[in-house]
């Protein structure tokens, strides 16, 4: 065995790099990687490796080299026998696309990694609007994207996502007339099921085109305004967060979703 290890040793300390050979594992569906891309970053890296001794080459370093590239989520380098090097390099996945309010657009993979958009590239993944920060970024949306995607009822239903601010997520639905602001990104699971009992309840009675928006941000409420409102109509409620609630309609829910009713009484605001 340790004959066996020796020999291996001596000879890649005497064997030469003869090819890189550049792997794409996923490419199945759009192809924006090539084998001559990533031969390019390497070369614009200053990394050179065809003539080298295999035991010169770090294959650590490339992996981080190539790991830096926008276009690439996962490197692997090996080196194989014969004097080839191995690069097995996944292409980014973008789960979402970003509309910063600064004009920016990019796409985003499940870690947070950004890509650039270009009119080369086009994914059909969700896409995101607003303005962001360091303090919240876009990615502080994965979670919420995640959990519509895996919902086949709520995937068909939101087309986009807007983001006013961290307590004010709006989302956009492929039925026309209104948005739901869900607020932010706590309890999503009830939120969903509040606004999903609107749909059924509420909006076949008084008409899909009645609100032009509808919030599920508090809770045990679902708060709607009116589109057009020939006589404003407010309650008093005392949200979770220091916001004045809108003029509006509300549909109480109880914990188990069991009982519903739609008020709009009016009423004054308190200061």
């Amino acid at each position: 065995m340790t004959a066996g290890i020796l020999w291996a040793r001596s000879r890649e300390s005497k064997e030469l790099c003869r090819s890189v050979k550049v792997e794409i594992v996923n490419n199945d569906s759009t192809r924006f990687v090539t084998e001559q891309g990533v031969h390019s970053e390497l070369s614009q890296s200053g990394i050179k490796v065809v003539g080298k001794p295999m035991r010169q080459i770090n294959t650590s370093r490339i992996e981080e080299v190539l790991g830096h590239s926008e276009y690439l989520e996962n490197v692997e380098c090996v080196k194989s026998k014969d004097g080839v090097l191995l690069i097995r390099a996944s292409q980014l996945v973008p789960v979402m696309r970003v509309f910063d309010n600064d004009g920016i657009s990019y796409y985003v993979n499940a870690s947070g990694k950004r890509m650039n958009a270009t009119a080369f590239y086009h994914s059909d993944v969700p896409v995101v609007q607003g303005h962001f920060t360091n303090a919240f970024p876009p990615t502080r949306l994965l979670p919420l994207v995640n959990y519509v995607e895996k919902d086949s009822l709520l995937r068909t239903l939101v087309s986009m996502y807007t983001v006013r601010d961290s307590n004010n997520i709006f989302l956009v639905p492929n039925i026309y007339g209104h948005v739901v602001n869900i607020g932010n990104l706590t309890k999503i699971e009830q939120k969903f099921e509040k606004l999903k009992l609107f749909y059924r309840k509420v909006m076949p009675a008084k008409g899909w085109e009645t609100y032009d928006t509808i919030s599920v941000k508090w809770s045990h409420q679902v708060v709607a305004t009116r589109r057009k409102k020939a006589v404003k109509e407010t309650m008093v409620y005392d949200p979770e967060e220091d916001e004045v609630i809108p003029d509006l309609e509300t549909m109480a829910v109880d914990d188990n979703n069991a009982t519903l009713a739609v008020d709009n009484k009016k009423t004054k605001k308190t200061n």
